[in-house]
């Protein structure tokens, strides 16, 4: 989709913005910054004004066309309260108490600019914030007992909040001896512990008193803006700096997309041909804990540090080096460190660029089965380049044609491999899944306040490839991966295989406030949902993304992944269909070719141990309770270790390699000889598909001439 570069690029400040925390603390220094007032932030007459700004912006332009009322001040009071204090580990029962008078009130204030309750609120997290890390200083003067047969609950978000201080006082001595156990098992011992948590609790002191009133604002103006939608932000003057300086491409870094959670910096996703994606050593859901530059600098603890204070640290020169203390995220909360070595390197188009491959197997009658295999890591298009009249501009569409022509006459069915692609521009949607039909419509997009929406076509009766075809999507698979999956199954023109999308089928866009208030000073940027998309069978891909007709599980198989997961989100909904030549040849296939899918994998090894493979992913990552128990800590570490070092050498074993011993170290990514067991078995479907079809008998050409 045309916003949805915008919405990935966007994301890192956007993420700061929803999950700022901050931590206090009273210790006697020399720093006047360390011994700054506590709870003293107040709004400022432009602020007041800027609300009132954003407010009625909101309520005038958003695609929901909410009103100002007590339902919309109940759902910013808790998106408020959420991300100040996602797990309930800073405020009282008493002070949720107390915040209730503003529940049907803040409405109200924001109609008149008024600020005063939203930095009341923060005033009194900050107090709190304080006596916590005051309590966690005093705990790491004490020696901690890691015998005993104690439990730490990590998932708190729907705990209720704690009564007493003495009951937040067990709460976070129990966190305290998670933390120290955490990296003794990480190879420190408790004395090196002790001094790097020290340190943590004073970084985390120096952040809060850091704390402007411009931070307060923005945390506000994002709750404020959250009870519209999760898509719709607000962005300070110095996040919307950082936001044009990746518009310009001049960001050179790692390539990930960042969020603050729970004090440590989550990857949310990987941009596709970036360092990190590149070295496969990085995932969606790893928590970056330390950061070093070179080789040879010692790693930095950025716990508790400002999100954007972490991504100056990693962003760099290209060429150069940096180093990062990662807690994987799929190993859930026994998880181990590890640390990875990147060199920086500035996002290019080509590293992004569709890849392709034939997978080759025996059918019936010992007849090869060819199926070409296209993997699409986003909808990408060289604008600049397009703009310039250059004729060999690189795009998503042009890049799939080039691939179909290198394989006419060699494949007997094609897999466009979608996972993990967060979209990109619309327009290379339309024009990619007209490689694949005739002429007709692709998406209908809808604004808010209009009947009838806007229709986008292909409009060129040609199609490049007409053969079996399977799209493979997983619940990373969104917005532009969307509208095409989308389409193609609406035609009948393609099996989509894979775990249901990520349901994002809003559309957004930026609104320069300087503009809007004629300010001379910066005042940051809106960026506002204002339509939806729907399939041109009327349904929109908003919410429940597109269901695959045959389902292929994967490690993102989880309801913490998705727009559904998602406060406030937008409904899904149906449109009127627009008009168009689908097939029902396909349909007629499915549930032999979901039968057939079942026998194999049924009595395939490979398949049954990626399944096991998954489910054992599954239970670390939901796991919502953690052991203080140092003994039963290390065996579930090594359990973890020995899991992973097995499922390596049942691979390795078959292509002779040696297997892994103990204290080996794992290969990961490209350095893994794990075989892709969804891929595999997506191809072998579109193999039956090929036979079905009546193989070599059949209509399977590369029409050119597009």
């Amino acid at each position: 989709m045309r916003n949805s570069r915008i919405l990935k690029l966007l994301a890192p400040a956007l993420s700061l913005a929803l999950a700022l925390d901050l931590s206090l603390s009273f210790a006697k220094t020399e720093d006047p910054v360390m011994n700054a007032p506590i709870g003293m932030l107040a709004p400022t007459p432009r602020q007041a004004l800027l609300d009132q700004t954003i407010a009625r912006l909101l309520s005038q332009h958003h695609y929901r066309q909410s009103r100002l009322d007590d339902r919309l001040s109940s759902l910013v009071l808790d998106a408020y309260l959420e991300d100040l204090d996602p797990s309930r580990m800073y405020f009282l029962d008493t002070d949720i108490a107390g915040f209730e008078r503003y529940r049907a009130t803040l409405d109200d204030a924001l109609k008149t600019g008024e600020l005063k309750p939203a930095y009341d609120i923060f005033n009194t997290y900050l107090r709190r914030l304080a006596e916590r890390t005051t309590h966690l200083q005093s705990l790491l003067q004490q020696e901690f007992r890691f015998n005993v047969e104690e439990t730490l609950n990590v998932d708190r978000k729907d705990a209720p909040w704690a009564k007493t201080k003495a009951e937040l006082d067990e709460i976070w001595r129990k966190r305290a001896k998670h933390d120290m156990l955490t990296l003794m098992l990480s190879g420190k011992d408790q004395a090196a512990a002790r001094d790097l948590l020290n340190k943590r609790y004073d970084n985390r002191l120096r952040q809060a008193l850091r704390s402007s009133s411009d931070d307060v604002f923005q945390l506000y103006m994002n709750a404020v803006a959250e009870a519209f939608d999760p898509h719709t932000a607000y962005f300070s003057p110095r996040n919307t700096e950082n936001f044009n300086i990746q518009m310009r491409l001049s960001l050179e870094g790692i390539g990930c997309v960042l969020r603050m959670d729970e004090e440590q910096v989550t990857v949310v996703e990987l941009v596709a041909g970036g360092p990190a994606d590149l070295s496969q050593q990085i995932k969606a859901g790893d928590r970056i804990v330390a950061v070093a530059q070179g080789d040879k600098e010692s790693l930095v603890d950025v716990v508790g540090w400002r999100l954007d204070d972490v991504v100056d640290r990693i962003r760099g020169q290209r060429g150069t080096v940096v180093r990062l203390k990662v807690l994987p995220g799929k190993a859930g909360v026994a998880a181990a460190e590890k640390t990875v070595r990147l060199v920086r390197n500035t996002i290019r188009l080509e590293k992004q660029a569709a890849k392709q491959e034939i997978k080759r197997f025996q059918g019936p009658n010992n007849r090869e089965l060819r199926i070409g295999i296209i993997t699409i890591p986003a909808f990408y298009s060289d604008f600049d380049a397009a703009r310039r009249g250059d004729p060999n501009y690189r795009s998503t569409t042009r890049d799939v044609r080039r691939l179909l022509e290198e394989m006419r006459g060699k494949i007997d069915g094609l897999v466009l491999d979608l996972r993990e692609n967060g979209g990109g521009s619309l327009q290379e949607a339309v024009d990619l899944t007209g490689l694949f039909i005739a002429e007709g419509p692709v998406v209908q997009v809808k604004n808010a306040g209009n009947d009838e929406p806007e229709v986008e076509k292909d409009s060129d009766p040609a199609q490049v490839y007409d053969g079996p075809l399977a799209v493979l999507v997983d619940h990373a698979s969104a917005s532009a991966s969307e509208i095409f999956a989308g389409a193609i199954q609406d035609y009948g023109r393609g099996v989509v295989i894979g775990d249901p999308t990520f349901g994002k089928g809003t559309v957004q866009t930026l609104v320069d406030l300087n503009r809007l208030t004629r300010a001379k000073e910066p005042q940051g940027q809106i960026k506002l949902t204002v339509a939806k998309f729907y399939r041109v069978s009327g349904s929109s891909t908003q919410h429940r993304g597109v269901r695959p007709d045959i389902a292929i599980p994967s490690m993102l198989d989880t309801e913490e992944v998705g727009e559904s997961a998602q406060k406030n989100a937008l409904p899904w909904d149906e449109i009127a269909p627009t008009r168009y030549r689908g097939s029902q040849a396909l349909t007629a296939l499915i549930p032999e070719l979901a039968r057939r899918h079942q026998a194999r994998i049924a009595a395939n090894p490979d398949y049954q141990a990626f399944l096991r493979d998954l489910e054992f992913t599954r239970e670390q990552r939901e796991k919502t309770t953690v052991s203080l128990l140092e003994k039963q800590r290390r065996a579930e570490q090594e359990r973890i270790e020995s899991w992973q070092r097995e499922r390596e050498n049942r691979f390795r074993l078959g292509k002779g390699l040696p297997p892994l011993k103990p204290g080996d170290e794992i290969p990961e990514g490209k350095d893994s000889v794990i075989p892709d067991a969804a891929l595999n078995e997506t191809a072998q479907i579109v193999g039956d598909l090929f036979l079905l079809r009546g193989g070599d008998n059949a209509s399977n050409v590369l029409v050119m001439g597009r």
